[in-house]
């Protein structure tokens, strides 16, 4: 099993949204029994609470489910639990190895480091724009499946 972590500070907005847009490309390619996925965030804030509503509204446009999904911190054990470590944002990634201990291990990676357009992904919570976060989320899931394929050649078959 391959599992990946995707990680923002709150784990409301971006990275619940790329759990569950990651998740349903792995479900439509039916990698499920292969790839196993989660997310978290760097504080406490929001522990327990469901997707913020924007990442609801804007997941159920693509018939997307957040069912059963509920925020947690990210926690020193997920360094053993997790194959790859994604931070949506280069303040998110500072703060993974951190917390972590890992300081330059590259298992922890920004997300969109994985595409052509490397940078930030925008925290929707402050800009409101759940659209864009969209966009740029599906662009670095379907980088991080082509890497994972790739790297695991089991995952082509």
């Amino acid at each position: 099993m391959i599992n990946v972590l995707f990680v923002c500070l709150g784990n409301i907005c971006r990275s619940p949204m790329a759990e569950a847009v990651f998740r349903n490309l792995v479900e439509k390619e039916k990698l499920s029994d292969q790839i196993r996925v989660d997310s978290a965030a760097t504080s406490a804030w929001h522990i327990g609470d469901p997707p913020h509503r924007g990442t609801i509204m804007k997941l159920e446009e693509y018939n997307i489910s957040t069912k059963g999904m509920a925020g947690r911190q990210l926690q020193k054990e997920d360094f053993e639990k997790f194959d790859y470590i994604i931070g949506m944002d280069q303040s998110n990634v500072t703060n993974i190895r951190e917390i972590l201990g890992q300081p330059d291990h590259p298992k922890v990676m920004r997300f969109l480091d994985l595409t052509k357009q490397p940078k930030d992904v925008p925290d929707p919570y402050y800009t409101g724009d759940f659209q864009e976060t969209y966009d740029l989320v599906l662009e670095g899931c379907r980088a991080l499946l082509d890497k994972m394929k790739m790297e695991h050649k089991e995952l082509s078959r």
